[in-house]
């Protein structure tokens, strides 16, 4: 790791220290069943939070904290460690043969991004999304967007991505000057050839380039799960392993 990283990681750490010192108090442990279907029971470290500002979010993401709505959590499983957060560092990211292909066959594809709302179009298309990603749940659009997706804490948007004016996917970010947190990603099952969440991915990778952003936070990266362990093809990354984001190459 360069040594600029690594202060900037050491610095991240001691204020989040002082912070998770002022603050550890507001945090609840929250038991259910594993969201990811693995086969153990799940602990959500969870707190809710007024608005905060830019470096405190930072913070968060750094010392690998997710936010649902207006929590920011990490998980506490007492007997699974399968969720790692991960992140990348725009200005390294290297695409593969697949990734540049991905990119190639979405040349057609116009992305806008605007404040985060959830209006009906994105409904309708999140809902297809849920269906057919998990049939048989009483997941709704409507739900992921008032208890996921929108919140009062953080600067959050959405990128849409159209074909000749058609929505097939929409992109959940959060924002701030160093940072851009991925939050969700949903797509049209019908254009599934298109690898959407791929190309979603680069093209957040050139928008950080774009906006001077040093660091994608790309979520958890869960090996044992299909829809997310496609994160660990994005090279190089970085994973937060014992408090410490290590860089993995290959």
């Amino acid at each position: 790791m360069k040594g600029s990283e690594f202060t900037y990681d050491e610095i991240c750490r001691a204020e989040f220290c002082l912070l998770q010192s002022r603050i550890e108090h507001l945090f609840v442990d929250i038991e259910i069943a594993c969201p990811y279907g693995l086969p153990h029971g799940a602990v959500f470290h969870q707190a809710t939070f007024a608005p905060l500002n830019d470096r405190a979010m930072e913070l968060f993401l750094a010392a690998g904290y997710r936010r649902n709505g207006n929590c920011l959590y990490s998980m506490h499983c007492r007997d699974c460690q399968a969720c790692i957060p991960i992140r990348l560092h725009p200005q390294e990211f290297q695409p593969n043969r697949n990734q540049k292909r991905a990119k190639k066959k979405n040349q057609d594809i116009e992305g806008t991004v605007s404040i985060l709302s959830g209006g009906a179009e994105d409904l309708e298309l999140c809902e297809l999304f849920l269906q057919k990603r998990y049939p048989g749940r009483t997941n709704s659009a409507g739900g992921y967007y008032r208890d996921f997706f929108l919140n009062n804490i953080v600067n959050s948007v959405q990128i849409h991505y159209r074909v000749k004016g058609r929505l097939v996917g929409t992109s959940i970010l959060d924002i701030g000057v160093n940072w851009v947190n991925a939050v969700y990603f949903f797509f049209d099952p019908q254009e599934s050839w298109r690898s959407l969440g791929t190309y979603n991915i680069v093209h957040l990778v050139e928008l950080c380039r774009k906006w001077g952003v040093g660091y994608l936070y790309l979520g958890y990266l869960i090996r044992e799960v299909s829809a997310m362990n496609y994160k660990e093809r994005f090279l190089p990354h970085y994973l937060l392993l014992e408090k410490k984001w290590r860089k993995i190459e290959k």
